[in-house]
């Protein structure tokens, strides 16, 4: 079963779907199954997700701004328009070094 407030065959400007906010990083599920899903964040300058796991394999794509993405003791710089792939289960955290939107995708095996 899918979880999503959209409705299949309507289109919608993706980054749109989310907005910065100064109090904290903000979330929008676009949908979701029992074997992953697609979900927005949006980060003001200077906000973080402290150092956390996934239980599902993950891109990461930038739509805005820029993010660290740390993984495995190993910073990566992303820009809008680029990408990285991540394994289950890798600790990892992100700093927004501007105001970002990120598309988060995961799958699980």
């Amino acid at each position: 079963m899918i979880n999503t407030d959209y409705k299949f065959g309507e289109v919608h400007e993706v980054a749109s779907q989310v907005e910065v906010a100064n109090d904290h990083v903000q979330f929008r599920n676009i949908f979701s199954n029992a074997n992953g899903g697609v979900s927005l964040i949006a980060f003001k300058a200077g906000q973080r997700l402290d150092t956390h796991t996934a239980p599902a394999e993950v891109m990461v794509c930038v739509l805005e701004g820029e993010i660290e993405f740390t993984m495995l003791d190993r910073q990566h710089t992303l820009r809008a328009g680029e990408f990285l792939l991540m394994g289950e289960n890798v600790p990892h955290s992100v700093l927004a070094t501007a105001d970002s939107k990120v598309m988060l995708t995961k799958v699980k095996a």
